[in-house]
């Protein structure tokens, strides 16, 4: 074990008998359900139960031998045998002989006081970081491709909304990828095969991009001289859709990139189920960690890779950045490989799993606080106006724009780390109530840059600040929802549940932005209207939408305070209600149907929003 001699730990009163602090039980699960899964997926408890004491619960553990250091042995109050990987260490027992870390080194990566399971950077674990990592960096890669590539190719407004529709369509069958897994076996595995396959598609459909199309820039630039007469200097993709070595048809595009998102959020349904099953073995003292290293290693993808895709593809064209989209997720192929999942487990009925899903929405713990996360999300209207006004006001060039995007990049996942470091023991509503006035107070700062005071500083720096904090803010804000999800989710049911619980918050900030695109409307924000200097128009919208993000703090009574707040709603036997699960169902359900009515329309009808 890493150099470490192996500990073993057995109860036996007659010895030298040390006690260790064990958190509570979790009530939001059936302890012999738990147990059974627990035995089922290998995801054993590593350290031993002797004795429950009536006080809270601690466990009487003595250290045996050093032989045979592969199983330990586990006995419950009733005295039953089950496998164990290892046990935790003490700070006594804990030391790195055979390995190159410092001792605070080693312990970081491999925290002392959580299960083996949960050490997210062991052989068998580690492609649960690399999937978030790798999810980050092909979002980070494919931003820049897909808003760029389609203007190389002359696309229509209409047809760039098409292809944005269909790179996201898969997102909203989340919850049906994530039931299939649940109740769905492959090769006897529920995450694993299933992730193989995401991303093995997600490759594919680069491979498939560069085999039968050129993507220089030269095979661009030539098709559109040649085609430049018969559609008005706009590339015709019909001219070129069968010729292996042209550049791609934007119906061919549309189809590889429909593909790569498919592959893409199956692959993420599969590393969130994990870590939802994962997530309910860490101890109460590190609760939170493990998802807060998952999604840091996710945003921390999305910062390299969103910059790093500009400079490759302005130096080297967009076939640099399409080999970089099909070669990184066969990367990690031998670390799913490598992913400890038992096989062929007892799955509960498709209508065990339902009835389970049901439950669990009608309790007050979930349609409570998951209404607070609607809610607030919805009301988080932004300025629809303001890019906009960046370039015709202050006149900020391309390069300005996107300096101002990758800042914001990094300062989320600034942000994120600083959750993971600071604020992680905060109060739920603490976390959002000074975030939310703080992101007042800078959303306010751009009445300000309107007017023309920014204090001395160029309205670059002014903007860069006020932007990047805000991502900032949203950061933090990020994990404390997240977290709070995960431990809703029923066992055995993570994937469905968890991606329904995602696809309902992901569904406001979508109703979010059509309610800042209506808000238009009301005073004239035209780019005539800047052009000529009317300004106020901009000056009340930024008031309006500063208000409305303010206002979601008035419902964070909503949100329990702390994990231990949402234990005790899940516990209180008349916290359940049929109509708010219900609601809840319907919401998710309309939620879905939206997004998948939009991006239907954006396919089979181009420009029925306006586009040209």
């Amino acid at each position: 074990m890493n150099g470490a001699p192996a500990t073993r730990y057995v109860a036996e009163e007659e010895i030298n008998l040390r006690t260790v602090t064990c958190p509570p039980p979790n009530p939001f699960l059936d302890t012999a359900k738990v147990s059974e899964n627990h035995e089922k997926n290998s995801l054993e408890f590593e350290y031993i139960e002797h004795e429950r004491i009536n006080n809270g619960g601690s466990f009487e553990l003595v250290p045996l031998s050093e032989e045979d250091d592969n199983e330990a042995e586990v006995f419950d109050n009733d005295k039953h045998r089950s496998s164990a990987s290892t046990a935790p260490f003490s700070e006594d027992d804990y030391h790195t002989s055979g390995t190159m870390l410092p001792k605070s080194v080693y312990q970081y990566i491999y925290p002392p006081n959580v299960p083996r399971t949960v050490q997210l950077f062991h052989p068998e674990n580690i492609a649960v970081p690399a999937c978030y990592l790798l999810v980050g960096l092909l979002q980070g890669l494919s931003g820049p491709f897909c808003n760029v590539y389609p203007l190389d190719l002359n696309a229509s407004e209409a047809q760039q909304a098409t292809i944005s529709s269909l790179k996201s369509l898969p997102s909203t069958f989340k919850l049906a990828f994530g039931f299939l897994s649940d109740n769905i076996p492959l090769a006897g595995y529920r995450r694993k095969s299933y992730m193989l396959i995401g991303w093995a598609v997600t490759s594919l459909s680069m491979c498939l991009l560069l085999l039968f199309s050129d993507l220089s820039m030269e095979a661009v630039e030539l098709s559109q001289e040649e085609n430049g007469e018969a559609n008005n200097d706009r590339y015709l993709p019909v001219a070129t859709d069968a010729i292996i070595g042209a550049p791609p048809s934007i119906p061919f595009l549309s189809f590889t990139l429909l593909m790569f998102g498919t592959g893409f959020w199956f692959a993420d349904v599969m590393g969130d189920s994990i870590v939802a099953e994962k997530a309910k073995l860490e101890p109460e003292s590190s609760r939170g960690q493990l998802q807060s290293t998952c999604y840091a290693c996710r945003f921390f993808g999305l910062m390299v890779a969103a910059p790093f895709s500009t400079v490759i593809y302005s130096s080297y064209g967009p076939k640099a950045v399409v080999v970089l989209m099909a070669g990184l997720p066969a990367l990690i192929v031998p670390l799913v490989y490598m992913l400890k999942e038992t096989k062929n487990l007892q799955i509960a009925s498709t209508k065990e799993q339902c009835s389970e899903i049901w439950s669990t929405v009608c309790s007050r713990a979930v349609w409570q606080p998951l209404g607070f996360v609607y809610l607030y999300n919805v009301l988080q209207v932004g300025n629809a106006a303001w890019k906009q006004f960046l370039k015709t006001v202050l006149g900020f060039t391309a390069n300005q724009l996107n300096s101002l995007l990758i800042a914001a990049y990094v300062l989320l996942w600034v942000g994120i780390m600083a959750y993971k470091k600071f604020f992680i023991t905060w109060s739920w509503r603490s976390v959002y109530i000074s975030t939310t006035l703080l992101n007042g107070v800078l959303s306010a700062l751009q009445v300000l840059l309107i007017k023309g005071i920014t204090f001395g500083l160029s309205p670059f720096l002014f903007a860069l600040g006020d932007d990047c904090f805000a991502d900032f803010i949203g950061g933090i804000q990020f994990l404390p929802t997240t977290i709070m999800m995960v431990h809703l989710c029923p066992s055995g049911s993570e994937g469905a549940s968890y991606a329904m619980f995602t696809t309902m918050s992901n569904s406001a900030s979508t109703l979010s932005d059509a309610i800042s695109t209506l808000l238009l409307g009301i005073w004239d924000v035209s780019k005539e209207a800047m052009e000529s200097g009317d300004l106020q128009g901009m000056i009340n919208l930024t008031v309006l939408t500063t208000l409305l993000q303010i206002s979601g703090v008035l419902f964070v009574g909503l949100l329990p305070r702390t994990k231990e707040d949402l234990a005790s709603l899940h516990a209180d036997p008349l916290s359940g209600s049929k109509i708010g699960g219900f609601i809840f169902l319907f919401v998710t359900f309309l939620s879905v149907l939206y997004a998948l009515v939009v991006g239907v329309l954006n396919i089979i009808k181009p420009g029925w929003a306006g586009e040209s």
